[in-house]
């Protein structure tokens, strides 16, 4: 029998099932583990599943060991991602399609992996990917917390809840683009762009099922906001507490201030 990783604690925030791990490896094996168990549930009885990728090093360690996980049906799966800078073409290093690409995309043999293209006219890249969500229904979300809160790009000036888009552009506040420098991401806030499409709230709450992956000190104040603190678009990430069915997952370093 596999061994299960070793859960420090769990506990429920309102809908919330949240899990704490003692290290980022252990919090990103287990929630592959979860994933993989969910995954091959649903495509017991649907013929094919649709799964949302967020692009950021907090999910390093969890899409290294889902990647690694070799019982899944694959080919029975459409892959999406959640945000793109724009004026980054498809494979560009610094893109989210390069960084997911590299992790996932390219490594397991999806039914369909379809990317935003973020030089592409963006009036029409949101209006195409929007579609095309619109036509597959989302049966998983896999998302991170930004150091903001935000979830995908949509940090707390530009989050709304009531949305009636699914993709749209944002314009990425200070804070976001600091973090993609935090993350090494890019070398200075400088070459960190200005402007990206991102999967809106509704359509990441739209998922059947969310599990979100949250290691790091930098994101424990963005933490306990969003499991603590009042449910509105200041922390965009809270907006999780209403679905029913999401999973967090935390290190003992993220989970510090709860």
């Amino acid at each position: 029998m596999k061994e299960r990783r070793k859960i420090l604690q769990i506990r429920r925030y309102d809908k919330i099932k949240l899990k704490i791990f003692e290290t980022r490896k252990e919090m990103g094996l287990h929630a592959a583990e979860d994933a993989a168990s969910c995954m091959r549930s649903l495509l017991e009885s649907k013929d094919e599943i649709n799964c949302m990728f967020a692009a950021a090093p907090s999910q390093n360690e969890f899409l290294e060991a889902l990647a690694g996980i070799q019982d899944i049906d694959w080919g029975r799966i459409n892959a999406f991602h959640m945000d793109e800078y724009i004026g980054f073409e498809i494979g560009d290093p610094r893109s989210f399609n390069g960084y997911l690409s590299n992790k996932i995309f390219g490594k397991v043999p999806f039914k369909s992996v379809n990317l935003m293209n973020g030089k592409n006219d963006f009036r029409k890249e949101c209006i195409r990917y929007e579609e095309l969500i619109r036509n597959q229904k989302l049966d998983v979300v896999f998302l991170g917390i930004g150091e903001n809160g935000h979830i995908a790009f949509n940090d707390p000036v530009n989050a709304d809840f009531k949305d009636t888009n699914l993709i749209k552009v944002v314009e990425l506040d200070d804070a976001c683009r600091r973090q993609q420098v935090n993350d090494g991401c890019f070398p200075d806030i400088d070459e960190v762009p200005k402007y990206a499409l991102t999967a809106t709230i509704p359509c990441l709450m739209g998922g059947s099922f969310l599990f979100c992956i949250v290691p790091g000190e930098l994101k424990a104040a963005a933490v306990k906001h969003t499991l603590t603190g009042p449910v509105n678009e200041t922390c965009p990430a809270s907006i999780m507490r209403k679905h029913e069915n999401v999973v967090m997952y935390l290190d003992d370093k993220s989970a510090k201030d709860l």
